[in-house]
């Protein structure tokens, strides 16, 4: 690594190469860093190619620096506001014994229908 790139600095860098895993992306002449594909964007990402492409020009943010083994791992994620969930649609709450009672009185019916049944059998 020519320059020293600290954790939190957030860099221009060239996309160099696309894998299944990520992306690499130059940093300078001679450093490059990559981009985990669960770094490339919130949510699922099936496939890099559908987010960049090699010569993309990016902006990343350096998640972490390891000197020994001359890796950088960056994220393009963490620049961008994280989505807001969905709010699902707020269904009054049952207790759990409404619900016993609720399928318990569904459930016993086929039962209460066929006892007759079963007791004129009984007596044959």
């Amino acid at each position: 690594m020519a320059k020293k790139y600290e954790v939190g600095d957030v860099l221009t860098g060239k996309v160099t190469g696309i894998q299944p895993y990520g992306a690499f992306v130059a940093l300078d002449e001679h450093t490059q860093g990559l981009v985990h594909i669960s770094e490339i964007t919130y949510g699922f990402v099936k496939d890099v190619h559908d987010y960049l492409k090699v010569g993309d020009e990016i902006t990343v943010k350096v998640l972490e620096v390891d000197g020994e083994e001359k890796k950088i791992s960056l994220s393009i994620r963490v620049l961008h506001e994280a989505p807001h969930p969905k709010k699902r649609e707020q269904l009054p709450r049952k207790s759990l014994q409404d619900r016993v009672d609720e399928d318990d009185a569904n459930g016993f019916q086929v039962l209460k229908s066929k006892l007759q049944d079963w007791i004129d059998q009984s007596g044959e």
